[in-house]
């Protein structure tokens, strides 16, 4: 099965965080402080910023993982000037409170094939929960989470999700979230989304019926009923289910 590299950057606090504690073995880890732009030997910096996302393999996946602010713009731009054209540029934005699928597309996003994003509602207790206090609570699950695509990927599953599928949903210029998974409600806002790949990793005593079921759900709310799907059975678990979900949408 081909692979391919996997290079998690991220830029300021909050992607530094998540990047840290991403687990995937294979991947490339990188964080990128936007204050070193703003000192004495910035120029410096920025050289070795560029020699170093001007040499990246042929195919990368280029994860950049950041909030939504302008320090953070400033080393995007300078990244993605920098590296190969065959590189696949994603970005993982997080936007506190904000959901960027009801946004107009900003001019940025024109550099990625789908920019995911994060507005942390399910890192907020209440209204009055501190912003810092959302982020430390995300970065581990995020991680996690990436974590886990990269595993899915690179493991053969008893239905399979290889690349090209992953290929199939996020060409083309897509607004999208990732989404981990223990259960879920299908009462929630599934159906914004035009299509999505889903992978649902079952312990050796959960019900494939009931992995069916999941799927099923998913393919009757999304707009476009575009799924692509793959199981994975773990030996050491029982019956724990956990769910990927990558959905994406045209801009």
């Amino acid at each position: 099965m081909e692979s391919f590299t996997h290079l998690f950057v991220g830029i300021g606090n909050a992607g530094a965080r998540i990047v840290n504690n991403i687990s995937a073995d294979g991947t490339v880890r990188v964080t990128v402080n936007p204050a070193y732009l703003l000192m004495p030997r910035a120029k410096t910096y920025e050289k070795k910023l560029r020699d170093f996302f001007s040499r990246l393999p042929k195919n990368t996946f280029l994860w950049l993982i950041f909030e939504d602010k302008e320090a953070n713009h400033l080393v995007r731009q300078i990244i993605i000037e920098s590296v190969p054209s065959d590189t696949i540029k994603l970005a993982y934005v997080l936007t506190p409170r904000r959901e960027l699928v009801h946004e107009g597309k900003p001019p940025w996003a024109d550099d990625f094939e789908t920019v995911f994003y994060d507005s942390l509602w399910d890192f907020f207790s209440g209204p009055d929960e501190p912003l810092a206090t959302a982020f430390h609570a995300a970065s581990r699950h995020i991680a996690e989470m990436f974590s886990r695509l990269h595993y899915y990927l690179e493991s053969q599953m008893l239905v399979n999700i290889d690349y090209a599928d992953l290929f199939n949903m996020i060409k083309g210029g897509n607004v999208g979230i990732l989404r981990l998974l223990h259960r879920v409600d299908f009462n929630w806002h599934w159906g914004i989304w035009e299509r999505g790949l889903v992978g649902i990793l079952v312990g050796s005593e959960f019900p494939l019926m009931n992995a069916h079921r999941i799927l099923k759900n998913f393919q009757e709310v999304l707009s476009e009923k575009d799924i692509i799907w793959g199981v994975i059975i773990d030996e050491n678990l029982d019956r724990e289910v956990e769910i990927l979900s990558l959905l994406v949408k045209k801009w």
